[in-house]
C-alpha cells in the first residue's frame, strides 16, 4: 500500500484531469495574460515531477529540455496539449515507479541533485509537490471560466480511493 501521501498525490493528479476533461487544443493553447495556458500547466506539473521523482531520486530524465520550455521563470510558450499530456503520463508513470518505494523513513530522507542534497525532505517535497497542483488546478479551473466553459467541476470530487488512514 503507498504512503498517505503518495496517496494524495494520485488523488491530486485525478483532480487535475477532471478540471481538464474535455478542454480542446485551441482553448489549452489560449493564453489569457498574464497567466500561462492550460497546456503550459500540465507541462510545467510534469517538469516538477520529473525533477522531483525522476531526476532527483533515480537519476535519469523522461523528457530532456521540457524545463526550457515550460519551467518556471522561462518565456511564456503555448505548448500542444496532447504533447503536454503524453509527456505528463510519461513522467508521473516513470515517478510513480520511486513513490512506491516510499516509507516513513525513506520521506525524511534528502535527495541529492548534482550531488547536493535539497534543503527539504522528500517529504516535505511530496508536500510541496500537491500544493503546486492544487495551486495550478485553480488557475486552470479560472482560465476555464474566462474562457466560457460551462458545467465545470464544482468542489473537490470522489474521495473513496484517497481516504485516510493512519500511518
Amino acid at each position: 500500500m503507498p504512503h498517505l501521501l503518495v496517496t494524495q498525490l494520485r488523488f491530486t493528479r485525478s483532480q487535475l484531469m477532471r478540471c481538464l476533461e474535455g478542454v480542446s487544443d485551441e482553448d489549452a493553447r489560449r493564453r489569457i495574460e498574464p497567466m500561462n495556458c492550460i497546456s503550459w500547466i500540465v507541462g510545467h506539473l510534469a517538469t516538477q515531477e520529473q525533477y522531483f521523482w525522476v531526476e532527483s531520486a533515480q537519476g535519469r530524465s523522461i523528457a530532456p529540455g521540457l524545463y526550457e520550455r515550460v519551467g518556471y521563470g522561462r518565456p511564456p510558450s503555448t505548448p500542444p496539449l496532447d504533447e503536454m499530456w503524453k509527456l505528463w503520463r510519461e513522467i508521473t508513470a516513470a515517478a510513480d515507479t520511486y513513490l512506491d518505494t516510499l516509507t516513513p523513513e525513506l520521506l525524511q530522507t534528502h535527495l541529492k541533485h548534482r550531488g547536493e542534497p535539497h534543503p527539504e525532505n522528500a517529504g516535505t517535497r511530496l508536500l510541496r509537490n500537491i500544493y503546486h497542483y492544487w495551486f495550478h488546478i485553480g488557475e486552470a479551473h479560472a482560465i476555464r471560466q474566462m474562457l466560457g466553459h460551462g458545467e465545470l467541476p464544482q468542489f473537490v470530487g470522489d474521495m473513496s480511493h484517497a481516504v485516510y488512514h493512519p500511518e
